[in-house]
């Protein structure tokens, strides 16, 4: 897991505060412990996942990775928060790569990702995930392809 800080872009304390309620829980999610992330979510968290899938719960998430991944953890480059978030609503977006191995075994690493959060009352109220993932499977399919 990535122990050190990494750069936040806040113009103010309640968007300082939504950037550590998206790093905590990410750190905490990709342990993985869903359990534990689940403390920085809302009632009826939504989450639409690469591909537009509909999740509501981080397990949700753990589980899909677990088919797509041998194993994948995130590198995270910068937290940025939109310009006059509030305690009452914040949209926090979270940019790095991912780096893992594919369901056979063969490394990877540098798979961009961005993920954009909507924090409302210091809870996680909506997530969004888009990854580089697809277009590289494709790109090992026609690799692959006799």
């Amino acid at each position: 897991m990535q122990d050190a800080p990494i750069p936040v872009i806040a113009d103010n304390d309640s968007a300082r505060r939504a950037a550590v309620t998206v790093d905590t829980y990410l750190r905490t999610l990709m342990i993985p412990d869903p359990d534990g992330a689940r403390r920085f979510i809302a009632p009826g968290l939504r989450i639409r996942f690469t591909g537009g899938r509909a999740m509501n719960d981080p397990a949700e998430c753990a589980a899909f990775n677990a088919t797509r991944y041998a194993w994948v953890k995130k590198r995270f480059e910068r937290i940025e928060v939109v310009c006059g978030a509030t305690d009452d609503e914040a949209i926090v977006y979270n940019l790095g790569t991912l780096h893992g191995a594919w369901p056979d075994g063969t490394p990877f690493e540098g798979n961009r990702y961005v993920d954009r959060y909507i924090v409302r009352h210091g809870l996680i109220a909506e997530m969004q995930v888009w990854n580089d993932s697809a277009e590289w499977l494709l790109d090992r399919a026609e690799v692959e392809r006799p």
